[in-house]
């Protein structure tokens, strides 16, 4: 592996530390999402609110992205204490929600700060790996994107023994978060950690203003309309589709083959990063988009099929949405100035989650109207148009500065 043939002093234990601490703190992400059957229990709650409890989230990553894209945080400030902050801030909010009814104004305010604080997270945590990173950047990343795969998926897991308080997903997620801000602190940084020395806005515009990194972005757009929609709704449609075919206990089934459908996922991103350092980019993120949008155009028609073949779909798809995501960041990685990485990484998860608060939404009201093939064939339309750009960036001289050469 690539990880081994570089090496660099300290660059294993600080990789396996930074993906715990990713796994740890991502847990908070989808806590309500895999609490809503519990929550369902004691409250009755409407689509739009169960949407909300997942897209505050959402919102709350995207004004911290645009915060700390605009301030430069990542660039200018050391990453592992920003981590630190942002994971500890994270576990408070979330174990608050244990003493706050499970769905209202406060919760949703509470969600929205613990996505603010993911924004400290997630590309931070991309931030760090690419400081390590030596002919091996797609992997790398593809580690941590699969980290961030397993923490999604982890509330899920949880919530799919059965029996359990919707406090309890909360507490876990919380401890979980805690944890993450403590080990964090034991992450080393790589050789190729660099500072920017002043505040530079401007910095941001080149996400749009450089062709090679406008179409690198609008791939991750086309990968991020589908992404979460399908991580938030998945379980929802399992259940459905279980309970046609008179699957015993069709919740706890769907929470199950969720956990496995999405953690899976962290093998997709994993295999995504090997085979884009040796084969390119370009050609990883154009494969995985055209097989999970075929995924989303074929799963909804499968509703009461048998068990095996949906769940079987599931887990494709759950590898296939993710297998590419971690490649539109190692793009902006090696089409960025060095000192601008940080930056254009978070501008990059701040547009991508901007644009799930959408389709997250637009779920519950398409399926209403046209049932889940319309609802996921809608989701299918992202990846369509995320290949038209990647095939496009494929054509660009300024892609063969990504993945040694390869495009």
């Amino acid at each position: 592996m690539p990880v081994i043939r570089t090496f660099v002093p300290g660059k294993l234990r600080s990789l396996l530390i930074l993906l715990f601490c990713q796994v740890c703190a991502m847990s908070v992400w989808f806590a309500s999402a895999a609490a809503v059957p519990a929550i369902k229990q004691a409250v009755a709650l409407s689509s739009w609110q169960e949407a909300l409890l997942t897209s505050s989230v959402q919102a709350g990553f995207v004004a911290g992205t645009v915060l700390s894209a605009l301030l430069g945080l990542a660039d200018r400030y050391d990453p592992r204490r920003l981590f630190m902050l942002s994971a500890g801030v994270a576990a408070a909010a979330t174990l608050t929600l244990v003493v706050c009814a499970p769905a209202g104004v406060p919760v949703y305010v509470l969600r929205f700060v613990t996505g603010m604080c993911m924004a400290g997270v997630y590309p931070v945590g991309m931030r760090l790996a690419a400081t390590w990173a030596k002919g091996d950047l797609g992997l790398l990343i593809g580690l941590l994107v699969g980290a961030l795969s397993l923490g999604s998926a982890s509330p899920h897991l949880l919530a799919a023994f059965g029996g359990m308080q919707w406090t309890s997903v909360y507490l876990a997620a919380a401890a979980l978060a805690a944890i993450a801000a403590v080990a964090i602190n034991f992450c080393g940084l790589g050789p190729a950690m660099t500072r920017s020395v002043r505040l530079n806005p401007a910095a941001v515009a080149q996400a749009w203003r450089v062709p090679a990194l406008r179409l690198a972005n609008l791939g991750y757009l086309g990968h991020m309309w589908e992404l979460y929609a399908m991580w938030a709704w998945l379980a929802v449609f399992l259940h459905f589709s279980f309970e046609m075919n008179g699957v015993n206990q069709p919740w706890l089934a769907a929470e199950r083959v969720t956990f496995f459908a999405i953690g899976a996922g962290a093998l997709g991103a994993w295999a995504g990063g090997w085979f884009a350092d040796r084969y390119g980019r370009t050609a990883v993120t154009t494969l995985a988009m055209f097989v999970s949008a075929s995924c989303a155009l074929v799963i909804g028609w499968t509703a009461g099929a048998p068990t095996v073949v949906v769940t079987t779909l599931a887990v494709i798809w759950g590898i296939s949405a993710i297998a590419d995501s971690a490649q539109f960041s190692a793009s902006i990685a090696e089409l960025s100035t060095p000192d601008s990485i940080g930056t254009l990484l978070t501008a990059q998860t701040c547009a991508g989650f901007l644009l799930t608060l959408v389709s997250i939404h637009l779920v519950p009201p398409v399926q209403a109207l046209l049932g889940w093939p319309g609802a996921f064939s809608m989701l299918a339309i992202g990846p369509a148009l995320g290949c038209v750009m990647m095939l496009r960036l494929r054509r660009d001289p300024a892609s063969l500065k990504m993945a040694n050469g390869r495009r």
